[in-house]
């Protein structure tokens, strides 16, 4: 499969202002479906511990199913997406969470709550991949990137109210509220999909039925070298935060004594740094290429992490010790975010779901791993930054020698070495910069 170097800038009509708020805010609520999936039930981990009769790696593993079935989800949903179009595979993604979440209302153990939660992730990964696709069918390069650093506001929003909305659920009652609070949630995006997000693909667009052309398609990106190391970098970005996330409910509740509410607290302010961090983003793509940007993001986190590392090993600092090196490793991961995939997503707009479902698996999956490692490794600040050190310095070591090798070759129409690349229609990004900043995410045409 050909890709395109220089990604065009589609011909169809702008929308009109209230018809671009509305899509904006569709793209939110639906983006926003996985972070509280994952992040609602957090402040309960220790409390499912007691209630299931299991171990604190056991219960971890739940999480891990949940980025199992995102990551599996996103690998069929995407290129369905790009044959039978964005709305479809949506409605029957969201349908399927609601069930899912329902399930684990009455799950009886471990076991069965994990693959509950498999499901739970399986139906999530519409949401997530399709929120991604119809960001690609609309913008790309540094427009897209502008984009998704609007969507990581959105991102980073969920992770702060979900564990303060899961921590207020169990004031009033058991962790098994907390999925049904999921249930209403997905009800509630299921109305708005069916009601209020219009179709991004047309049928001139789409892409062949049948197995082999999927296969044909996922060949392709897997043969574009910089394709490749940019999901890494992506993914492994995503194990940063998921490190955290894993190991979070255990490191500051058992280990530094803080309760539901509190670790809610704490957990919200590390949200607020990515948060940051993601819209100093949409301000510094004015001045630097997005790769620029990653490069220097991921040396931040490399040096972040093994202060951290170091700290913990030693036992000193006390939480704030593990904090607020923490808080720049979640910044860092906050300017990676929407750049890296804004850079992949570049390179295969005729493909746009299917490359967004091999980013999405790559960045869930990565989670999926990472999560019981950091449980084998104890569930303490250690196995936390000496995991954020390694896939932190896997992915500056790979983006920096396929940047060494693709300017050595001469390539200079590379994503990686020209920022014309990743240069919209000037009048179009214009007119649409004021909307992204107001409303926090994508477009519609």
């Amino acid at each position: 499969m050909s890709h395109a170097t220089v990604p065009t800038q589609s011909t169809s009509a702008e929308p009109t202002s209230r018809e671009r708020l509305r899509i904006i805010l569709v793209l939110g609520a639906l983006i926003a479906l996985g972070p509280l999936t994952i992040d609602m039930y957090l402040p309960a981990l220790p409390s499912i511990v007691d209630d299931l009769d299991s171990t604190s790696a056991a219960v971890q593993l739940t999480l891990t199913g949940t980025l199992i079935g995102l990551a599996l989800g996103q690998l069929v949903i995407g290129p369905l997406s790009d044959i039978v179009g964005r709305r479809l595979p949506l409605i029957v993604g969201t349908a399927v969470h609601i069930a899912a979440s329902l399930l684990c209302v009455i799950a009886p153990n471990v076991a069965v709550l994990g693959l509950f939660r498999g499901l739970q992730g399986l139906g999530t990964a519409a949401a997530a991949v399709v929120a991604m696709a119809v960001v690609r069918d609309l913008f790309t390069g540094r427009a897209a990137a502008t984009v998704l650093s609007r969507l990581m506001l959105v991102m980073g929003v969920a992770p702060v109210l979900a564990p303060s909305i899961g921590g207020g659920i169990l004031l009033a009652g058991s962790w098994r509220w907390v999925f049904g609070a999921l249930t209403i949630l997905g009800v509630a995006l299921l109305i708005l999909a069916v009601f209020a997000l219009p179709e991004s693909l047309p049928q001139e667009r789409r892409r062949s039925r049948g197995v082999m052309p999927v296969v044909r398609t996922y060949g392709g990106l897997l043969r574009d070298g910089q394709f490749v190391v940019l999901v890494l970098v992506a993914a492994l970005a995503m194990s940063a935060m998921f490190a955290y996330i894993a190991g979070s409910s255990f490191v500051l509740q058992e280990e530094f004594g803080l309760n539901e509410q509190e670790f809610a607290i704490v957990f919200s302010l590390g949200a607020i740094a990515l948060i940051g961090a993601s819209q100093l983003n949409v301000v510094l793509l004015g001045h630097f290429t997005p790769v620029r940007i990653v490069i220097a993001a991921l040396s931040v986190a490399v040096v972040a992490a093994l202060a951290m590392t170091v700290i913990a090993t030693a036992g000193i600092g006390g939480i704030l010790g593990f904090l607020i090196p923490l808080w720049f490793v979640l910044a860092a991961v906050g300017f990676v975010m929407p750049n890296a995939p804004a850079l992949a997503l570049s390179r295969h707009g005729e493909a746009a779901g299917t490359a967004a479902a091999l980013l999405g698996a790559a960045q869930f999956g990565s989670g999926a791993i990472v999560a019981p490692i950091v449980g084998v490794l104890g569930n303490d600040n250690v196995a936390v930054s000496l995991t954020m050190v390694v896939v932190s310095a896997v992915a500056l070591v790979a983006l920096i020698a396929v940047t060494i090798r693709t300017r050595n070759a001469g390539r200079s129409s590379s994503v990686l070495e020209e920022s014309s690349v990743l240069e919209e229609s000037s009048a179009f990004e214009k007119s649409s910069t004021e909307s992204h900043v107001a409303a926090g995410t994508g477009q519609h045409r």
